[in-house]
């Protein structure tokens, strides 16, 4: 297994969308070995394959508390299909977006389609932390960032911030 780079926002990968996986083999299931490790390296409790340059939809997601034994989790081909109407709220943050929090409100629980690392077809119920989650990493594979979820103002001071950083790194 390997910890692969992160990316980091300003950087216009991180707004790609995210394309199908057709085939789940020993390739794709390292894949999925290596996120979990730069994941779990972060340290973080969700990852999509975009957040290491990867356009592809699968994402990793461990939502065990610290102590706890590890959780991990595969999603290939991920799709919301149902969405409750009340909401929740937490305070999300992101690999890509390092150091930086913000109250997020989501649906408080969804149902997701996927593929497990098997390639099989699953659906999960989610509430809580991981319908946050889930939510949080299926974004990434649309392209869209959880500052997209708060207010204009606030995501143009972070956007701002993380592209003076990346310039002065360039230097």
């Amino acid at each position: 297994m390997t910890i692969k780079p992160l990316i980091i926002l300003p950087d216009p990968l991180l707004r790609q969308l995210s394309k199908p996986i057709e085939r789940v083999d020993a390739d794709l299931q390292r894949l999925a070995d290596d996120m979990l490790e730069t994941m779990y390296d972060a340290p973080g409790i969700g990852l999509a394959a975009i957040q290491i340059g990867v356009p592809r939809r699968m994402l990793v997601i461990d939502v065990s508390r610290e102590g706890e034994e590890k959780q991990p989790q595969v999603f290939i081909n991920p799709e919301i299909v149902k969405s409750s109407d009340d909401r929740s709220v937490y305070e999300e943050g992101c690999l890509s977006i390092p150091d930086y929090y913000a109250e997020v409100e989501r649906p408080a629980t969804v149902s997701v389609k996927y593929l497990d690392r098997e390639g099989k077809e699953q659906t999960v119920d989610a509430d809580g932390l991981l319908a946050t989650c889930l939510q949080h990493e299926i974004d990434h594979l649309n392209g869209v960032l959880f500052i997209d979820h708060i207010s204009r103002l606030k995501r143009e001071m972070v956007i701002k911030k993380f592209t003076k950083a990346a310039k002065s790194k360039a230097l």
